[in-house]
């Protein structure tokens, strides 16, 4: 009896002990749990982002070092989850009591200049653990700067989320100077912008190529709306694609790069076409059914949105590419138009004419989805395109009488215009790379 009842009560103990050891928290440094950056009710990340100091002066502040800061800062706001405490605040110094600022992060960050060029060290404080939790090292010339510290940006991004950040994307659009629309390139923050065609004609949507290494476009400059591709390591060479007569319009390319769907206007309709990547055409998707034009892929490369008129005004519709199925998606707005399709998931936003007025919508690709509005201010928000995480939506709004490019989060926060370049700016693409 005795010995009964000892062996009860150590099974009871060991009971309680293994119950108690899957009750214990793990430690933070045992799994990472990664910000939501979509949701929006979270708090903005409060950073800290303290002038970089010169490795061989560290106690003589230099202009330099506060302008790198500031790059690095602008990049880290612009992913929309966090927010920068002013230099002011505490000097720009990297001394400073973090903890009493609310700060939750500071980016301490070194530099030295040589004839070679210049080299950063940059590392991401943790306040309330007061650790460093990553450490970075860029070398190369001042030319390549920006792309650095953007490098580093999307470092921090990802320990933060988990996912890549987007501060090395690139940024296509069209810009209107005088009697011309022209395709220009540039980074988010719009430091460094580069001219890719120059045909001094109309050009109208860009699209990059799955890779990021090329772009193609429609342009009329012989004639007949034709399109193009160039190559984005070189400014020379431009290839033709599609020349067949009529339109040749907005490709759309699968996620791997092998194929594209393209408006074309060969059979007096304008109807999409499957073509490979080479322009040769493998087959014909949509047969006299209205005007079919802006086509987007899934994710997957399962299926495609797509607009068409068929029903007497522009709806957007969705077609099985496996069994050619097609349903209408859309039945809210006196017209749908400009779908881009998530990256990341089953999410389409698009233009939508509500009230005399284009708002953003997205909507899940089912009949029986319910729309949501992104955006709600009136003015014209039109050709709408994700960005590569899947979180921001850049389009062009008619601001006066030009239109210029905005980005705005998924959720319908933080809109704001991103460039000051000259000009009227349509048609804006996020490059993944």
């Amino acid at each position: 009896m005795v010995k009964r009842t000892s062996i009860n009560r150590l099974f009871t103990l060991l009971m309680l002990f293994v119950c108690a050891a899957l009750l214990t928290p793990v430690p933070a440094s045992a799994e990472r749990v990664y910000l939501d950056i979509s949701a929006s009710e979270a708090r903005k990340i409060q950073f800290a982002v303290p002038w970089f100091t010169n490795k061989d002066r560290p106690t003589q502040p230099q202009n330099y070092g506060r302008d790198v800061a500031d790059v690095l800062a602008k990049a880290l706001k612009f992913h929309g989850i966090i927010s920068i405490l002013p230099t002011q605040e505490y000097s720009g110094s990297q001394q400073a009591d973090w903890r009493s600022l609310g700060v939750d992060y500071v980016v301490l960050g070194q530099y030295v200049n040589d004839a070679k060029g210049v080299t950063f060290e940059m590392r991401l404080l943790d306040v309330a653990g007061n650790e460093v939790i990553m450490g970075k090292s860029f070398s190369g010339t001042t030319q390549q700067q920006d792309k650095m510290l953007f490098s580093f940006c999307d470092y921090v991004i990802k320990e933060l989320t988990g996912s890549p950040g987007i501060a090395t994307t690139q940024i296509a659009f069209v810009t209107q100077l005088q009697n011309a629309k022209e395709v220009y390139l540039t980074d988010i923050l719009g430091r460094t912008i580069r001219q890719v065609t120059r045909h001094r004609n109309l050009i109208v949507s860009p699209r990059f190529t799955p890779d990021g290494k090329a772009l193609s476009y429609t342009s009329y400059h012989s004639g007949n709306p034709n399109l193009y591709l160039t190559e984005l390591n070189q400014n020379k060479v431009t290839r033709a694609l599609s020349r067949r007569k009529g339109m040749n319009f907005a490709p759309a390319w699968s996620p791997d790069g092998k194929r594209m769907i393209l408006t074309l206007s060969v059979n007096g309709n304008p109807d999409l076409f499957l073509l490979d990547n080479k322009g040769n055409i493998i087959e014909q998707l949509t047969n006299r059914s209205g005007i079919n034009v802006s086509p987007t892929w899934s994710p997957d490369g399962q299926h495609i949105a797509f607009v068409s008129d068929r029903s007497g005004r522009p709806q957007l519709y969705l077609m099985d590419l496996r069994t050619r199925r097609t349903q209408r998606i859309t039945f809210q707005g006196a017209e749908n138009v400009e779908p881009s399709w998530s990256p990341t998931e089953d999410l389409i936003v698009y233009s939508s004419l509500r009230d005399g007025v284009y708002q953003l919508y997205t909507i899940a690709p089912d009949p029986s989805a319910t729309a949501t509005a992104v955006t709600t201010d009136l003015s014209h928000h039109e050709t709408p395109s994700w960005s590569p995480d899947g979180n921001q939506v850049i389009f062009s709004k008619r601001d006066g009488k030009n239109h210029q490019i905005y980005a705005i989060m998924k959720n319908g926060s933080f809109q704001r215009r991103l460039f000051s370049f000259p000009g009227s700016h349509t048609y804006p693409q996020w490059s993944k790379y």
